[in-house]
């Protein structure tokens, strides 16, 4: 009896992988062979996980080899499954990441007026004050805000050479760096532009911009569920969105509509949470008192009701606002209810996400590799 293991591949080129329409040798199901004398050893992968493909693919490869070889063989299979990776899904919506940042979070709300911009800011203060590099880029193309809250807004971006291309040095205060088209247009002035001519700024504020290291870039998104929103998630591979809302029921249905729409086939991203902004207002003469001028645990049953986190609430204070308009987030406080209440939603957000990226796939996210100044995030 004499063969070669070239006859044992061209016999198997006989046999149809189950389920592929391709032989065994084409379809690379066979790993390896192995001859020792008259006994031949052939490891086997298929993707088909039942017993009659198995039983059916030891059968054939079992005639093959006696039939076109030499029936005196002694063929002994060693075969595995291994499941196929998914085919990837053409219309899903996935963007280009930017170097150097790690992780990406939008803020959104289905209705305008409900605090979405506050919470951006005083979440990316406390963000930086936990130690992380933070970004914010204020997506809000038509009522941009940002630049005012960071009490920046007559600083001007500088250009800088990053690789031999010239990009935009964001400006930076309270450790977080920020870009936003409020920098580059005439505070009396309206921004009225189609979408294409926004989405096209939109893109270059994130791209152009030298961003560095980032732990986190927050996006401020506008309100609504329009041409910006879409723009950002072809543009960038967002691993996550926080949706802010206040408890009445006109907020919530449109909160639940930007939660609809990250989580729409086409787009998948994970919804890390709901914020609830003015849960209640506490008079300064009442400290006790709470009085819940909008509704009570709104956001909370909402993010019951989609099977997403409540990340927590803030009350309707005055000095929010005072805080925002100077340009001084409330975040930078210590030591009182309001730094406490966005600390902890923010420890919550970072808690989900990373949930969010050890159950996703790696190449889809970047991991966090510090949780410096997060020590009370549950992991």
């Amino acid at each position: 009896m004499s063969f070669k293991k070239q006859d044992i591949y061209q016999a198997l080129e006989t046999i149809t992988a189950p389920g592929e329409g391709k032989s065994l040798i084409e379809n690379n199901n066979v790993k390896n062979v192995v001859i020792f004398g008259n006994e031949v050893n052939v490891d086997v992968t298929i993707g088909n996980p039942t017993l009659q493909a198995k039983k059916k693919v030891e059968v054939e490869i079992t005639k093959a080899i006696k039939t076109n070889v030499d029936e005196n063989i002694e063929v002994k299979i060693n075969l595995k499954v291994e499941k196929p990776a998914p085919k990837e899904d053409p219309n899903l919506i996935k963007g280009k990441p930017i170097p150097n940042i790690k992780n990406i979070i939008a803020v959104a709300s289905g209705k305008g007026g409900v605090g979405k911009s506050t919470v951006t800011s005083n979440l990316a203060v406390s963000l930086a004050k936990m130690g992380f590099n933070v970004g914010v880029l204020d997506a809000d193309i038509y009522g941009p805000s940002q630049h005012i809250m960071f009490d920046v807004e007559k600083e001007k971006p500088l250009s800088v050479n990053v690789d031999g291309r010239s990009k935009m040095k964001p400006i930076e205060n309270y450790g977080v760096k920020l870009l936003s088209l409020g920098f580059f247009t005439n505070p009396d002035q309206a921004v009225i532009w189609r979408g294409p001519m926004a989405s096209k700024a939109l893109k270059q504020l994130i791209f152009d911009g030298a961003w560095g290291e980032l732990d986190f870039l927050l996006i401020d998104l506008p309100p609504g569920t329009g041409d910006v929103h879409l723009s950002i998630v072809q543009a960038l591979p967002i691993n996550g969105a926080v949706v802010v809302s206040t408890p009445q029921n006109i907020a919530l249905a449109d909160a639940k509509k930007g939660v609809a729409m990250f989580q729409q086939d086409s787009i998948k991203v994970p919804v890390l949470g709901i914020v609830e902004n003015m849960a209640y207002f506490t008079p300064d003469e009442l400290p006790d008192n709470k009085y819940y001028i909008f509704g009570k645990d709104g956001a909370k049953n909402l993010a019951q009701d989609i099977n997403t986190t409540f990340l927590g609430e803030i009350p309707l204070v005055q000095s929010i606002r005072e805080a925002g308009d100077v340009g001084h987030p409330v975040a930078l406080q210590k030591g009182t209810v309001l730094e406490k209440a966005f600390e902890d939603i923010t420890k919550n957000m970072v808690a989900q996400l990373l949930q969010r990226n050890a159950n996703l796939p790696p190449t889809e996210v970047v991991r966090i590799t510090t949780m410096s100044g997060c020590s009370a995030v549950k992991k």
